[in-house]
C-alpha cells in the first residue's frame, strides 16, 4: 500500500477546503440578506401576514432551505440556520413551504400572537353550527386554491346527501372564487338545483384582485366534471382564463354583479336577498373571500359613476385628474400605474401620517414619483364630498378642493364577520394556531 504523505493529504484537501469555504461564504451572505429583509419588514411595519402562513418549529428545522426555494413569493429565508418568515406581508398562503419541508417543521396557521383572525367554526362537512349554512374557502380560513376547491366539492357532496325540502333550490352558492367554482361544478355533477352569485363582474374571487402575473397556484387540483388539473405553477391571468374556459365548456351558470345583501330563515331553508333577486333554497354555501365588500368612504357623491373600487385598466385614466384613496400597497400601486399614463394628474390621499404598511419597493417608487412630481401625496387627509368635476377634502383641518375626473377608492374590504354573527354562525379568533 503506497505511503500517504502530508503533501498528498494537502493536495486532496485543498480543493475540498476551497469548496467548503465557498459554501460557507455563500451561506453567510444569503443569511445576512435574509436578516436585512426581516429587519426592513420590521421597520416598515410589515410583520403581519394577511391570513394562512407558515409557523416554523425551530427544534425540528434543519435549515435545508427547501421551503425557501419552494416559496413563490420569496416570503421565507434562513436566519441563524433556521427557516424564518422574513417577508410576512408577501405571504398569501400557497402552502408550498409546508409540502417542501423534509422534516415536517412547518405548520400552516391563522393569525399571530398580536393579531387574531376570526375563523367560523365548521363541521368536517363544512356545515356551520346553523343547520343548512355551509362555509368553504377563504372565509373559513383556507386561502390555498387546491384545498378551497376541495372544500367546495365536499360541501356540495354533503348538501346532495341531505334530506330534500319544498324549497325551489337546493343551494345558493355565494362567491365565484376557487371554492365557489368547484362547488358549482359539483352541483352540476350532482344534478342539484343551484344558483351561483358573484358580486364582481368576473370569476376568481380574491385571485381576481391579485397583481398582474402573480403566481396564483402551485399544486394540482381535482375539479368535479373537469377532473385533475395538473398545474404546478400558474399565473393569475392563466388561471382566470382556465376558469373562464371551464365555465364556458361545462355550462356552469354564474350571476355576475349580483351582491348578496342578507340571508333570512324561510320555510324549508333560507331566503337569500341579493341586488338582483331573492332566492329561496334549502341550503346556502358561503364561498366568499375574506376581503368581503369594498370599504366605502360614505361621503356625498360616492355614488357617481366616476367612483370605482378597483383599478382595472390604468390606460383609461390617460389625460385625467385622478384621486386615489388609501394607504396600502394596492392604493400606492394604483397611483403609480395611473401616473405612468400620458398627461394624467394623480393625487394620493391617505388619512394616516405615514405609509407604514407598504412594501419597501413601493415606498421607493412612490418617493421617486413624488420627486418627479408625477404623484402628489396628501397625508392626514380625508375626502368629504365628491362632485362631477371636483373632490373636496380636509387635510390637517384645512379644506382643499381639487379638480377631478375620477376617484379610485382602495381602502380595503369589509370582512363579513358581522353577517356571520347576524345569522348565528359561531366564530372563534385564532392567534397563531391551526
Amino acid at each position: 500500500m503506497p505511503e500517504i504523505t502530508p503533501f498528498a493529504v494537502t493536495l486532496y484537501a485543498l480543493p475540498l477546503l476551497a469548496i467548503l469555504a465557498v459554501y460557507v461564504l455563500r451561506h453567510r451572505r444569503h443569511q445576512a440578506a435574509d436578516a436585512r429583509a426581516l429587519d426592513e419588514a420590521v421597520k416598515s411595519g410589515l410583520t403581519e401576514p394577511a391570513s394562512l402562513h407558515p409557523s416554523v418549529d425551530p427544534l425540528r428545522c434543519i435549515g435545508s432551505a427547501s421551503c425557501v426555494k419552494a416559496c413563490p413569493e420569496r416570503a421565507l429565508g434562513i436566519i441563524e440556520g433556521k427557516a424564518t418568515l422574513t417577508n410576512p406581508a408577501a405571504c398569501i398562503g400557497h402552502g408550498a413551504c409546508e409540502a417542501a419541508c423534509p422534516v415536517d417543521a412547518i405548520t400552516l396557521v391563522f393569525g399571530t400572537e398580536r393579531r387574531g383572525i376570526d375563523i367560523p367554526r365548521v363541521s368536517p362537512t363544512f356545515e356551520t353550527n346553523v343547520p343548512g349554512i355551509f362555509i368553504a374557502g377563504e372565509l373559513g380560513g383556507m386561502g390555498l386554491i387546491r384545498k378551497a376547491s376541495e372544500q367546495g366539492r365536499q360541501a356540495i357532496a354533503a348538501i346532495a346527501r341531505a334530506p330534500k325540502t319544498p324549497a325551489p333550490l337546493d343551494v345558493v352558492i355565494i362567491g365565484a372564487g376557487p371554492a365557489g367554482i368547484a362547488a358549482g361544478l359539483s352541483a352540476l355533477e350532482n344534478k342539484l338545483r343551484y344558483v351561483l352569485v358573484e358580486q364582481e363582474a368576473d370569476l376568481g374571487g380574491s385571485v381576481f384582485h391579485y397583481p398582474r402575473q402573480k403566481v396564483a397556484m402551485t399544486s394540482p387540483v381535482d375539479l368535479p366534471v373537469v377532473g385533475r388539473v395538473r398545474f404546478t405553477e400558474v399565473s393569475k391571468e392563466d388561471l382566470l382564463a382556465f376558469w373562464q374556459d371551464i365555465v364556458a365548456r361545462s355550462g356552469l351558470k354564474v350571476s355576475f354583479n349580483d351582491r348578496m345583501e342578507r340571508i333570512e330563515a324561510a320555510d324549508g331553508g333560507y331566503r337569500v336577498i341579493t341586488t338582483k333577486a331573492t332566492y329561496h333554497a334549502r341550503t346556502v354555501l358561503l364561498a366568499v373571500g375574506r376581503r368581503g365588500t369594498p370599504r366605502k368612504l360614505n361621503v356625498p357623491g360616492e355614488q357617481l359613476p366616476k367612483v370605482v373600487y378597483r383599478l382595472v385598466d390604468p390606460e383609461q385614466y390617460r389625460g385625467q385628474r385622478v384621486l386615489i384613496v388609501g394607504g396600502g400597497d394596492t392604493a400606492v400601486e394604483a397611483a403609480l400605474a395611473c401616473a405612468e399614463q400620458p398627461h394624467a394628474t394623480v393625487t394620493l390621499s391617505y388619512r394616516g401620517d405615514a405609509f407604514n404598511r407598504i412594501k419597501p419597493r413601493n415606498r421607493e417608487r412612490l418617493e421617486h414619483a413624488q420627486r418627479q412630481h408625477s404623484v402628489d401625496v396628501l397625508l392626514q387627509s380625508e375626502v368629504r364630498q365628491i362632485t362631477s368635476d371636483r373632490v373636496e377634502l380636509v387635510q390637517a383641518d384645512q379644506a382643499l378642493t381639487l379638480p377631478n375626473d375620477a376617484v379610485i377608492v382602495q381602502a380595503g374590504g369589509v370582512v363579513p364577520t358581522a353577517l356571520l354573527k347576524d345569522i348565528g354562525v359561531s366564530v372563534e379568533t385564532k392567534y397563531g394556531t391551526a
